[in-house]
Order: C-alpha cells, then structure tokens, then sequence
C-alpha cells in the first residue's frame, strides 16, 4: 500500500501519543488501530503492523525502566518467557477463533478495574508483603498473555492489576515489570503476525520511530511523577477505553 506524506506524519503523531500514554497506563492501541484503519489498512493488516509499531514503544519503555534501576532482568525472565509462549498460543488462535464475544464483556471488566485503581487504598509507590501464592501470579500472567495474542485492549493494566494485587509491587515497580511483560507479549506476535505476512512494514516502522520516542518520554514522566501521573492516567485511560468499546458495540 502506497500512502500520503500527509497520512504518514498523521500516522507518526498518532503512535507517538499512543507511546507516551501506553507507556504510563497502557491503552496506547486504542489510538493506533482506528488509526491504521482510517488510513485504508483492512484490520488484519492493522493488527500487525500495530504489534510492530507497538513493539518499539514497550521495548523503548522497558529500556529506560531498566537503565533506572525499576527492572531485575534476571528476575523478571521466567516471566516474560512464560506471557511470550501464551502470547504465541494466543495469536495462533486468533486466526481461527472469532473474538467477537469478548468485545461483550470486556468494557465492563476494564471499568471494573478503572474503579479499582481510583478507589483501592493498596495502590502505592511502596512494596508490600503478599501472603497469595507466586503460582497465582504466573497463572494471571499466562492468561493476560494469551489475552494479548488474542485479542489484546487494555493488556497494560491486567498486567499493573496483577502485579499489584498479586505481587504486591508498588505502583512503578509494577508499570516497570508490565512493560517488560508487554514487550515480550508484543515480539511473540509480531513473529507470528509476520509469517501470516499481513505486515505493512514501511508504515509500521515510521509509527516504530513515533512509538519510541513517545514511550521514552512517558517513562521518564512516570518515574519523575510517579503514582501522581501514574493513577490517574489509567484511570482516565480505562473509563476511555470502556466508553470506546461500548461505543463500537451500540
């Protein structure tokens, strides 16, 4: 596909907004897919090439977390390969599964957790104790990364939610470890997407260079602010991401 300057700069804005934000509080594809869409790609091509775009503004986020000390790579591995193998399962089975279903449910489960980050008292930059299991932890994680191959709105707070909730990390330990998470879910299918060969790599890498920078500065505005731009943010990001999905249903 052949595409305007005019569309590509559009296109570059769009996935350097969606970089900022995705990089604080997720929800980032919610901006980039209507997006691709709008510019004339059909929504497989969309949905690849946003897991390319997609994949510059995790790892971009996820480099700057570790350079500030927020990530323990050696920790975290088991992890990330475990969300990148589900990730794969997920995006095999979306080629064959219609995911029309969750679109029905889904807008209520993220207001549920919209209405949890603005009113849970446990939510804090401090690390707490956890008496839950660490296999319940890797079990939630495995489902968000199938989740994510699968279908994929609102990944980036399941994840912070999770890592909470179930490993009791403070808020930006929590967004660090979710971005590295993202990013392994984000390469499984890009691989996968990729061999379907439904990418639209030109576009896909101009949106990359706007994903980049847009997640490197929103990370270094998550670690600067912290829980005050943090919350609100996927507060904000969760009812608008509920309120677009609703929308598209009725």
């Amino acid at each position: 596909m052949e595409f305007e300057i005019s569309t590509l700069i559009l296109l570059f804005l769009a996935a350097f907004l969606a970089g900022f934000i995705d990089s604080i509080a997720g929800g980032g594809g919610m901006i980039t897919l209507p997006a691709l869409l709008l510019s004339g790609a059909s929504p497989l091509e969309s949905l690849a090439t946003n897991k390319l775009q997609s994949s510059f503004g995790s790892f971009s986020a996820t480099r700057h977390f570790y350079k500030k000390g927020y990530l323990d790579l050696k920790k975290c591995l088991p992890s990330a390969i475990l969300v990148f193998i589900f990730a794969s399962l997920g995006t095999i089975s979306v080629q064959f599964i219609n995911t029309d279903f969750l679109s029905k449910f889904l807008p209520f489960l993220i207001m549920i957790f919209g209405f949890y980050f603005l009113f849970s008292p446990k939510i804090s930059e401090d690390q707490r104790a956890t008496q839950i299991h660490k296999a319940y932890l890797f079990l939630a994680l495995a489902g968000i990364g199938f989740y994510d191959g699968f279908f994929g709105p609102g990944t980036g707070s399941f994840l912070m939610l999770a890592l909470i909730t179930l490993g009791g990390l403070g808020i930006t330990k929590a967004l660090a470890e979710a971005k590295l998470y993202n990013f392994s879910t984000n390469l499984a299918s890009l691989i996968f997407f990729a061999i379907g060969g439904n990418m639209l790599f030109g576009i896909g890498l101009v949106m990359a260079m706007g994903q980049f920078i847009g997640a490197n500065l929103g990370s270094r505005a998550a670690i600067k602010y912290g829980i005050k731009i943090i919350k609100p943010l996927i507060v904000i990001v969760s009812f608008s991401m509920a309120a677009k999905l609703l929308y598209d249903q009725f």
